[in-house]
């Protein structure tokens, strides 16, 4: 599950524009409707840092400003307040060594998380190839966990659900997290688990 690419090394006010402009991108498909969805990105390993949109901040009105420091527990060590799930996105990262996360608030992700508790299976499809998959001839599951308000708990759930070849978790009710190497990675990434949760969901 270990991502291999380091993160670029980024000042905070770099990491802020680069994820305003993500944020201003999601917002745009109507994933990140109000204040919802959050994103972050590795400033350092040693100690780890990650730059977190701001809490309570409309995401496709994001400046480079709006963004909080936090340590490797997703506490802040700088002003201002990161989302309330900073916690989450540091637990993905020192579990897969991921460079960016991605979590969004998106309709197919909360309807196929809710008829698929048990995970939504994937196969033959060429759009897999966007998840690192070298062939479309591969079956890969997205997995699904149960919500919580305890970041903690949340986290416990996501690491016992990680499965092979699937950069990303669908929180039930809520939205999924996706990650990848650098925010570019992880957008694409996220772009293709909601591609793949559409076509789910217009199956069914």
């Amino acid at each position: 599950m270990t991502e291999t690419t380091p993160a670029a090394a980024l000042d905070v006010e770099e990491a802020g524009a680069v994820l305003a402009a993500e944020a201003a991108r999601f917002a745009s498909f109507g994933w990140m409707r109000g204040t919802s969805g959050n994103l972050s990105l590795v400033l350092s390993r040693e100690p780890l840092r990650l730059a977190v949109t701001a809490s309570g901040r409309d995401k496709g009105e994001l400046t480079s400003a709006d963004v909080v420091v936090t340590d490797g527990q997703g506490a802040a060590v700088g002003p201002g307040r990161p989302s309330a799930e900073a916690a989450l996105h540091a637990r993905v990262v020192r579990l897969t060594g991921a460079g960016a996360v991605v979590h969004v608030h998106t309709v197919a992700s909360v309807v196929m998380g809710q008829r698929s508790p048990a995970g939504i299976p994937f196969e033959g499809l060429e759009m897999l190839k966007g998840l690192g998959h070298p062939t479309h001839e591969v079956s890969v599951t997205l997995p699904v966990i149960a919500n919580s308000q305890d970041m903690t708990e949340l986290g416990d759930r996501l690491e016992a659900a990680l499965q092979p070849g699937m950069p990303a978790v669908v929180v039930a009710g809520h939205g999924i997290y996706v990650w990848g190497a650098d925010p570019r990675e992880a957008r694409h990434r996220a772009e293709v688990v909601e591609w793949l949760l559409e076509l789910e969901l217009a199956r069914r």
